[in-house]
């Protein structure tokens, strides 16, 4: 949650870290008997194999890399707070987000988007593949308002 915020949130220089499996804190990267760091295989799946675990591949990260570099330069629109653990906001009229970190409610709220209206693929949940969604959508209304559903446990 803390990776998507800071991909959604227009300041600063974001770094995405990605790295290795380890048992122990002084572990180094995967390595043949050389001591030759191996190189991330990449399995049909996209996920990487050898021993790294590759989190810039993994579809949340890698949509929400998409989501910042497509809404870069526009401005933080629309910030919503209920006073606790739940926020939303817009970047402009090219994207929305909000994060649920309430572990005992669940997020049903209606909010401006700023968005004009549309259906919109919840890039979290799924992609989009030509113009369908393959997780969530989100219909946005013409008055740029739009009912948001995050489960406690999403």
């Amino acid at each position: 949650m803390a990776t998507a915020f800071a991909a959604a949130f227009p300041f600063g220089q974001l770094r995405i870290m990605s790295s290795f499996f380890f048992d122990d804190r002084d572990q180094g990267p995967p390595e043949d008997i050389n001591n030759n760091i191996i190189s991330p295989s990449i399995n049909p799946d996209g996920s990487c194999g050898n021993g790294w675990v590759c989190e810039h591949r993994w579809r949340q990260i890698a949509n929400m890399i998409r989501f910042r570099n497509v809404c870069w330069g526009t401005p933080m629109v629309n910030w919503w707070s209920n006073g606790n653990n739940k926020i939303a906001f817009g970047r402009g009229n090219c994207g929305f987000v909000a994060f649920n970190n309430e572990g005992q409610q669940d997020m049903l709220e209606v909010l401006q988007t700023g968005l004009p209206g549309g259906v919109y693929c919840d890039v979290i949940s799924g992609d989009k593949v030509g113009n369908a969604c393959t997780g969530k959508s989100i219909q946005v209304l013409a008055d740029g308002r739009a009912s948001i559903n995050i489960n406690r446990d999403a």
